[in-house]
């Protein structure tokens, strides 16, 4: 059914154009409906030190819900400005956490991160490994994740779901039960984000931008890039994308056609992948590499579940056309791993990071 109606579509509404990239940018910004915030009141809520790194907790406010709170870390002895880098935290169903899931506070991570960290970060908070190789990495809680999430009752999860499926015997966490509740209410957000003419992809990007405008703004930071995983690598394109002061863009593990994606792949991904309008601008790999001839790394996970090997290798023909006057721009990475950012795959996004934003 989905074969013949892409035809019926193609046909009548023109999927998938090739637009040059200043326009595409321009196009899309407007059909996602990327709000225009601003970190206002930015506070600094508490510092402090671990080994060789310097912590603040930040909050500002983008104008609605609660306060944003951020780590920004960076060398314990750093002098003079170093590059910055806005590290994205992924999606992966879990919505109780933001920042934590990438990035280390003062207090010991909850078992949820851990578990989390270990399946697909490689163990490791990848912002505060980054931070110790010289850059000052802002991690911040987007809409709906963290201290931006909703104040869904928690105390009891859908019917049926009282158990952990690996754990029958032991109870949820007030995490884990958020989480449940939380995977059904995203489709209310973007019902809800489209009757207010934008959409879920359009406020969680109107969020970062203002994000990456705070680490610009600081006096302690050069040149910006960013970098995520997953949902995190969704965000890193779109800010790449809408963003022309954003130097250099890691995606990671968040790259395919859309078309290869019909049937079997879409309902596996947030709303946030399939804003309204884009597919008759361009296919998602057109945006990713909108910002050409600048800076963009995409790390391919060829073992990745949540994406086909078509739309990968498709994702990578259409970024490389786009880059064809500028292929040393764009580094492909094809890892033989599932999907993760792994610790090698940071290490390489790290490295790369660091040539292409020197002070």
């Amino acid at each position: 059914m989905f074969s013949e109606l892409a035809g019926i579509a193609a046909a009548q509404r023109g999927l998938y154009p090739v637009l040059p990239g200043p326009e595409l940018r321009a196009a899309a910004r407007e059909a996602i409906g990327v709000l225009d915030l601003a970190a206002a009141d930015v506070r600094v809520e508490r510092t402090w030190t671990d080994g060789g790194l310097y912590g603040e907790e930040l909050s500002w406010s983008v104008g609605f819900g609660p306060r944003t709170r951020a780590y920004l870390l960076k060398p314990r002895d750093a002098h003079g400005p170093l590059p910055g880098v806005v590290a994205l935290h992924c999606h992966a169903g879990m919505k109780y956490a933001g920042k934590e899931k990438i990035a280390d506070g003062p207090e010991e991570p909850s078992p949820e991160v851990r578990r989390l960290r270990d399946g697909i970060y490689g163990g490791r908070a990848f912002a505060n490994a980054l931070a110790l190789r010289g850059f000052v990495v802002l991690a911040h809680d987007v809409f709906a994740w963290g201290s931006r999430r909703f104040p869904l009752e928690t105390a009891e999860g859908p019917p049926g779901a009282a158990q952990r499926g690996d754990a029958p015997d032991a109870p949820l966490s007030d995490a884990d039960r958020y989480d449940l509740l939380a995977r059904e209410h995203e489709h209310v957000v973007a019902k809800h984000c489209a009757a207010l003419g934008t959409s879920f992809t359009g406020v969680v990007a109107g969020e970062d931008l203002a994000a990456a405008a705070y680490l610009r703004s600081r006096p302690d930071v050069g040149a910006v890039g960013c970098a995520g995983l997953s949902g995190g690598g969704l965000r890193a394109a779109l800010l790449g994308a809408f963003d022309p002061d954003v130097r250099a863009v890691v995606v990671a593990a968040m790259a395919s056609s859309y078309r290869d994606m019909l049937g079997g792949y879409v309902e596996r991904h947030t709303w946030m992948l399939w804003p309204p309008g884009l597919p008759r601008l361009g296919d998602y790999p057109d945006l990713i590499a909108a910002r050409a001839p600048e800076p963009l790394m995409v790390q391919y996970a060829m073992r990745d579940e949540l994406f086909p090997e078509a739309g990968m290798l498709r994702a990578d023909a259409i970024i490389a056309e786009r880059y064809r006057g500028a292929p040393e721009s764009y580094a492909a990475v094809f890892a033989e791993v599932p999907h993760s950012f792994d610790v090698p795959m940071q290490e390489r996004a790290f490295d790369w990071l660091a040539a292409h934003l020197k002070v």
